[in-house]
């Protein structure tokens, strides 16, 4: 049966679902309180990383995080106003960086991962979101090998849950990207992946696909969520509509809204930053790039090079501050001599997280008719369109391929 649905949440997650929900038949109604691809969906550096399955929470992270916050400008920071609010998280966040936790976290992120680079297929293969998706690798550099024998414990990681990757040497790294300093010793690639040549145009070319076969958009700022017998009630300061099913996947905003239902789920928000360079920087590399030392991506796009970095705990209120990821353009021109560092942007956006690195994606425990999908952390590229997917099968009822146990709101 086909159902009037609304998705609230017009990034990736949100326009993934959309389009999966109308292939079903469905009337969808696709809301945001912004324009689309405003949030998180905007800023990121555009990877689908297939098999992608390490965990924020690693073993050994406090003593990652406290020999990090004495670093001048770390790549991880806590705003001090915000440090009590932000405890409750922290103390579930180390709870989860326990090795079977990781280990378990791991593998539950494979299940949807593995799934990434065939769902963006199915998705956009046969549309006009087609040539803004590409074939290209997730390469990983290191200098020193102290540095690259750190990820000994996210390599073993990946070979339990059977992610493919290759061990890299200087040779190899040039030659996948000759205009790479020839300063790093080490890296590991991961080949099945792809790049997004500009997230925000591919994110509202989604939603304009939607439109076009039948479905809207509405800018609507959902501030109540109430079940109301056999449909569900929005409202806000544009007014109320209501819906057959709803779809929330409003991102970092999304944890009050759960919260009206009766979930408590530990929604958090990472602030993450990017500085856009040149337009004629975009050639200069073949695909992103991590710098596994210093903790930042370089990634080409068809607007420039984007240096994505950092994580900032320090919620949905407090104003950027730049000076962090700016201070990583030196270390970038030493990783690539060739690149044209005047800042052409800068963005600030906010990830929303869990402890444990794993999305929620499940019906709310309290109403059948209002379906979660949000918390997808750095991975919400990566994993759009096969959440996307299996939002449209929990909708029908149909099996979905992976196990959604692991992923369900009540499991905290």
């Amino acid at each position: 049966m086909t159902s009037k649905i609304i998705v609230i949440g017009a990034g990736v997650i949100g326009a993934a679902s959309a389009l999966s929900l109308q292939a079903d038949g469905h009337q969808v109604t696709l809301l945001e309180r912004e324009a689309p691809c405003a949030g998180a969906s905007f800023g990121n550096a555009g990877a689908i990383v297939n098999g992608s399955c390490v965990p924020t929470a690693m073993p050994g992270i406090l003593y990652d995080v406290i020999r990090m916050s004495v670093q001048p400008l770390p790549p991880l920071s806590i705003r001090p106003a915000y440090f009590h609010k932000i405890l409750p998280w922290l103390l579930r966040f180390i709870w989860q960086s326990r090795s079977v936790a990781a280990s378990n976290n791991a593998a539950h992120l494979h299940t949807l991962t593995k799934h990434a680079v065939d769902a963006w297929h199915q998705l956009v293969d046969d549309t006009a979101l087609a040539p803004l998706v590409e074939e290209a690798g997730w390469l990983k550099v290191y200098e020193k090998a102290a540095s690259f024998a750190d990820t000994a414990k996210a390599r073993k990681l990946m070979d339990e849950a059977g992610t493919s990757y290759e061990v890299l040497g200087r040779r190899e790294i040039s030659d996948l990207e000759p205009n790479l300093a020839p300063i790093f010793n080490f890296g590991f690639y991961q080949k099945d992946c792809l790049r997004l040549v500009n997230p925000h145009k591919l994110v509202n070319s989604m939603v304009d696909l939607m439109v076009s076969r039948g479905g809207q958009f509405k800018q609507f700022d959902v501030e109540r969520i109430q079940h109301e017998g056999k449909q569900v009630s929005l409202s806000g300061s544009a007014g109320s509509i209501t819906a057959d099913k709803v779809i929330v996947a409003a991102g970092a905003w999304s944890r009050s809204l759960a919260e009206q239902l009766g979930d408590s789920v530990p929604l958090d928000t990472e602030r993450g930053y990017h500085l856009m360079l040149p337009e004629s920087t975009r050639d200069l590399l073949n695909a992103p790039v991590v710098n596994g030392e210093s903790s930042f991506v370089l990634s080409p796009m068809e607007t420039g090079m984007r240096l994505s970095s950092q994580i900032e705990f320090g919620g949905l209120v407090a104003a950027p501050d730049y000076s962090r990821v700016r201070s990583l353009l030196p270390l970038a021109k030493r990783m690539l001599p060739t690149l044209d560092t005047r800042e052409q942007s800068a963005w600030m956006g906010f990830r929303p997280s869990l402890p444990d690195s794993l999305p929620v994606v499940g019906f709310s425990t309290n109403s059948k008719n209002v379906l979660y999908a949000f918390g997808h952390q750095h991975l919400g590229m990566t994993m759009g369109a096969v959440t996307g997917k299996l939002v449209a099968d929990l909708i029908a009822g149909a099996d979905p391929i992976v196990d959604m146990a692991p992923f369900r709101p009540n499991r905290f």
